[in-house]
């Protein structure tokens, strides 16, 4: 089997499509721009109306939902990684 067919039988998403990424992470006032700008890293289009924020039930985390644009499977795993090492983020779903 081919490399190409090995990654389209992998993946259930259709590309390109919008993808929305949860992120949880510090209560912080830089956290819904950094993770902006992380996600910008792979995903320039992504502009802030694409995120939105709430505080998680106890107040302990700030939750992220941000709609990406992606194209491949390559890029959805760049992001995650990009976001899943950054300081102020906890989990990325």
């Amino acid at each position: 089997m081919s490399a190409a067919a090995q990654n389209e039988q992998k993946s259930l998403i259709e590309f390109p499509c919008t993808f929305p990424l949860k992120v949880m992470g510090a209560v912080h006032p830089d956290f819904e721009k950094a993770v902006l700008e992380t996600v910008r890293l792979h995903a320039p289009d992504t502009e802030a109306r694409h995120i939105t924020t709430r505080p998680s039930s106890k107040g302990n985390y700030t939750g992220a939902t941000v709609q990406v644009n992606v194209s491949s499977q390559e890029q959805l795993d760049n992001i995650y990684r990009a976001l899943t090492s950054h300081e102020l983020v906890k989990v990325v779903l």
